[in-house]
């Protein structure tokens, strides 16, 4: 079954490259640039600095990466172009959910700050989740993320507003580490360093690059070359309702589903529901137009659904709603080159289904920290640091494969979704009336209810982080 394969999807992987490739500034795109001098020379001095990690993009990734290298005393700077862009697309991606592994890689980097994340999130783990039938309501299969979570002591998964997770971080980091209107375009890597260049022609030297810069990373760009992301066969409207539904006590968020359509919506707190209606079309060449009802438009696709579903529609404002369209990249097994790695959507920008891309970041960012503290106590040779960086991209690839496979594996599974067995010929097309549930879907359902208590346990641990 299609909806299943995933959890044997991930047997095989590449062997990382022995070769360096390096991208000089300023030269045609395919250009190419050797390391000169012996790269192993080891300053006598070098373990007693301070590592220097240079990160390409302020958003939820990159300053988890960016407080934890501050909080291991290692020199740090983060490079956003934009930080208000940053803060615009959150709003426009609503809330993001925070399952138990990474809300435990937050205590470990800062307790301070994954305490102030947690009193402004909303606790959504401990009610009733999972999947639902659009049009009649019905419970499909109900996920618990409680258990799992209590047996191993984990916080409970919460869903938080972007921009004031955002703004923990921001202020958690410090606008000394933080540079904004700083777009990094290029980079250099030489001897013991690795030089990056900024759009406006300043540039800095560090010992490692981060790229964090999102799914259309110019890091990743400069590392493999351009390439298209892949759209997902979906556009995204995205709407916040002020409205306080009478199961809020009991349902912590639900996912609609329907042919080649699924409706998303969660308790967010403060009175609010977030919900996310995705539908399967061409992509727009030009979301969030003004002067076109996105409401209308959305009582359209799903005004035949559930109460549950329409009610939610009809209590938000239309300035409330926007829009935007679902990529994702093909994974890659390996990240980086030298000393640049990538990490977050640069590396495997995943489709939002199962609200893991926010999750993996934050992973991504504790895994590379546990590798550069290894490099910490044996110094700063070129040898160590590009070993660290390679085992963080070996360690991180198989569970953010598995992860990535299952957004999609998802995505195909609500193109094909037919709950009721159709009899659209004759003779049985006068039982078409009739709503026959379709065996594909019971069986569906039951193997869910046995495996996803398995793969629950293992997206909550963390893969083992702590």
């Amino acid at each position: 079954m299609a909806s299943m394969q995933f959890m044997w999807s991930c047997n095989q992987f590449n062997k990382n490259h022995s070769f360096i490739r390096i991208r000089k500034p300023n030269v045609k795109p395919n250009g190419l640039v050797r390391f000169e001098g012996n790269s192993d020379n080891k300053d006598p001095n070098e373990e007693k600095k301070k590592l220097k990690v240079l990160i390409a993009g302020g958003g939820i990734g990159g300053l988890v990466l960016a407080l934890a290298a501050k909080k291991r005393g290692y020199e740090v700077k983060v490079f956003e172009k934009d930080l208000s862009a940053v803060r615009g697309e959150g709003r426009d991606r609503g809330a993001i959910q925070l399952l138990s592994g990474a809300l435990s890689v937050l205590e470990a980097i800062d307790e301070n700050v994954a305490k102030q994340i947690m009193d402004e999130g909303c606790v959504t783990g401990n009610r009733t989740n999972g999947l639902a039938d659009g049009l009649s309501g019905e419970w499909f299969t109900k996920f618990d993320f409680f258990t799992p979570a209590s047996r191993r002591g984990l916080p409970i998964t919460l869903v938080i507003c972007r921009m004031a997770l955002q703004d923990i971080l921001v202020n958690a980091v410090g606008s000394n580490i933080l540079s904004n209107k700083a777009k990094v375009v290029d980079f250099i890597q030489e001897p013991g360093k690795v030089r990056v260049v900024l759009e406006n022609g300043q540039h800095y030297d560090g010992d490692i690059l981060v790229g964090a810069d999102g799914i259309w990373s110019e890091v990743r760009s400069k590392l493999f070359g351009w390439q298209e992301a892949n759209y997902s066969g979906f556009t995204c409207y995205t709407g916040l309702a002020n409205y306080v539904p009478p199961y809020i006590d009991t349902i912590g968020y639900r996912v609609f589903l329907g042919l080649n359509q699924y409706f998303v919506a969660s308790d967010i707190g403060n009175g609010k529901v977030q919900w996310y209606a995705f539908q399967g079309e061409a992509p727009s060449s030009a979301p969030h137009v003004e002067g076109k009802s996105k409401k209308k438009r959305v009582l359209e696709l799903f005004g035949n659904w559930c109460n549950d579903v329409v009610t939610l529609i009809s209590e938000t404002q239309e300035h409330e709603i926007l829009q935007r369209n679902i990529y994702d990249r093909d994974m890659i097994n390996t990240w980086g080159i030298g000393r640049v790695t990538l990490l977050g959507d640069a590396a495997h920008p995943m489709q939002p289904n199962l609200g893991q891309g926010g999750c993996m970041a934050i992973e991504d960012s504790y895994q590379l920290i546990l590798e550069l503290d290894k490099v910490a106590k044996h110094g700063y040779g070129e040898s160590e640091v590009t070993s660290a960086l390679r085992r963080y991209e070996k360690k991180r690839v198989p569970r953010v494969m598995i992860m990535h496979t299952a957004t999609r594996m998802a995505s195909k599974m609500v193109v094909n979704y037919k709950p009721y067995i159709e009899f659209n010929f004759w003779p049985l097309s006068t039982l078409k009336n009739m709503q026959i549930k379709h065996p594909g879907i019971v069986i569906s359902g039951a193997v869910l209810e046995f495996i996803f208590p398995q793969f629950a346990d293992w997206m909550l641990a963390g893969h083992g982080l702590l």
